[in-house]
């Protein structure tokens, strides 16, 4: 039974990311409650698997680091602050050396994202995209924002198996 209770608070980091960006790429923004829920998440994540305090102290340093890594990249208007919000709290979920992959990978995926919405956008793909739904259609307009909570959900999802989350589960 308290296999079952670690499997659930571990997956509610994917399940929550993969809703982050799912709502990002449909809305272009990622709802407070789902940050909010990631952070409330962590505690008892942490208790459940073990964590050690000495852990747990790098996890909040990784988190806080995060925080003002987003905060930069909101006031340079790279990223939206649910975009900020979101960075921060899968960082705190990541921890050490898992921030380091995540870093990496979410930027790799913005590279992506940024050439998948160059080409939907470009002249050849956009008078296709128009007939669709209109969340796919507002992707394709020429100078619309960039949903990179897909590229910052992937970047986590990405380094997720590395963080120590998965390193405690799969102790157990």
């Amino acid at each position: 039974m308290l296999h079952l209770a670690q499997a659930i608070l571990v997956a509610v980091f994917p399940a929550l990311v993969i809703t982050a960006a799912l709502r990002d790429v449909t809305s272009y923004t990622i709802p407070n409650w789902i940050s909010l829920a990631l952070l409330a998440a962590f505690g008892p994540a942490a208790l459940a698997m073990g964590l050690a305090p000495a852990a747990l102290g790098l996890h909040l340093g990784v988190g806080v680091a995060g925080l003002i890594a987003g905060m930069a990249m909101f006031a340079l208007g790279w990223i939206g602050g649910g975009d900020a919000k979101l960075f921060a709290v899968a960082a705190l979920w990541l921890g050490w050396p898992a921030a380091a992959t995540y870093a990496a990978m979410t930027g790799l995926a913005g590279g992506a994202v940024a050439l998948s919405l160059l080409a939907l956008r470009s002249g050849y793909l956009r008078p296709y995209v128009v007939t669709g739904p209109a969340w796919f259609s507002r992707l394709a307009e020429p100078g619309e924002n960039v949903p990179y909570g897909v590229a910052i959900a992937a970047g986590a999802l990405l380094a997720f198996p590395a963080s120590p989350f998965m390193a405690a589960f799969a102790g157990f």
